[in-house]
């Protein structure tokens, strides 16, 4: 009976929301994509620049470690006094919690390439730049994505927290129905947020297949 209650309770709150709806899951997609082109950029750039700056990896490796053991709403509360309430405040939390994936596996995959292959390019008379944009990169592609893809799902749920501090999103619908006890709202936030979620895993792994080397394809 509780079933059928609650399927009907998200028709009813559905047909009553659906552009709240589309609003919301639009402010949502902002808010990761804006916080995931700047963890990919910064995060990318700071796991090349520990591979080439070893006395760096402690510094950057610990400090994204610790942003990532900070809990979202206290990264979310560090930023109001920076950005006030809103959608900066939000886009600058996520992006400082999307940032050890990226930078990790970044680092990660530079590093643990075959030193006779770089090596080798050296032998061919390539620059170290040459190296890292035709050599490093490219090897390390599978790892650095399979790290952005791990950013961009936790982000999506990390995204629903922005609403405690007015940044809108999907988050907004959880909330509200929490504090008015309506069941059908919680769907309606938490629903398009694990569709999110499982379309950026879909489209992540296939741009990691296109963008993978032919020889390092399985």
């Amino acid at each position: 009976m509780r079933e059928v209650s609650l399927w009907t309770e998200i028709v009813e709150q559905t047909e009553m929301r659906w552009q709240e709806i589309i609003e919301a899951t639009f402010i949502h997609i902002q808010l990761v994509f804006f916080s995931m082109i700047m963890a990919i950029v910064i995060g990318c750039l700071l796991g090349i620049m520990i591979t080439r700056v070893k006395k760096l990896v402690p510094i950057v490796l610990g400090g994204t470690g610790i942003m990532q053991t900070i809990p979202s709403l206290a990264v979310l509360g560090f930023m109001i006094p920076i950005f006030g309430i809103g959608v900066k405040t939000g886009i600058a939390a996520l992006f400082l919690y999307s940032l050890l994936p990226i930078v990790r596996n970044t680092y990660v995959g530079i590093k643990d390439i075959d030193p006779a292959t770089i090596e080798a390019a050296k032998g061919m008379g390539m620059t170290d730049m040459q190296i890292l944009f035709k050599v490093q990169l490219p090897l390390a592609v599978p790892m650095i994505m399979a790290g952005i893809r791990t950013s961009a799902v936790i982000n999506v749920g990390n995204a629903t927290l922005a609403a405690f501090i007015g940044a809108g999103g999907l988050g907004d619908f959880i909330f509200l129905g929490i504090t008015r006890g309506i069941d059908g709202l919680i769907f309606l936030g938490a629903v398009p947020a694990a569709i999110l979620a499982i379309a950026l895993e879909f489209i992540f792994n296939g741009l990691e297949r296109l963008s993978t080397p032919a020889g390092l394809k399985e």
